[in-house]
């Protein structure tokens, strides 16, 4: 279920955020519901995450089947051979 949500924010970043979310090929709602669930989220120690990694959370969309270890080997494989 979504629910309408309204916020007050600088018309700057507004823009910003704007133009961000149109690169990434993705909505100022996903962007912000992303951000949310982040901070949000009960099993993550705030302390672990690093303030450049959290600007990252969720601008990558990678396939459901993407194989981390497979594609590593791969770029080694390619890399040193």
């Amino acid at each position: 279920m979504t629910t309408k949500l309204t916020l007050t924010v600088e018309t700057e970043v507004i823009k910003k955020a704007k133009s961000y979310a149109r690169q990434t090929g993705r909505s100022l709602s996903e962007l912000i519901e992303t951000y949310l669930e982040t901070l949000t989220d009960e099993h993550q120690e705030p302390q672990q995450i690093s303030p450049k990694l959290k600007k990252l959370v969720g601008a990558v969309k990678l396939p459901a089947d993407f194989d981390e270890r497979k594609e590593l080997s791969a770029y080694f494989e390619s890399k040193h051979l």
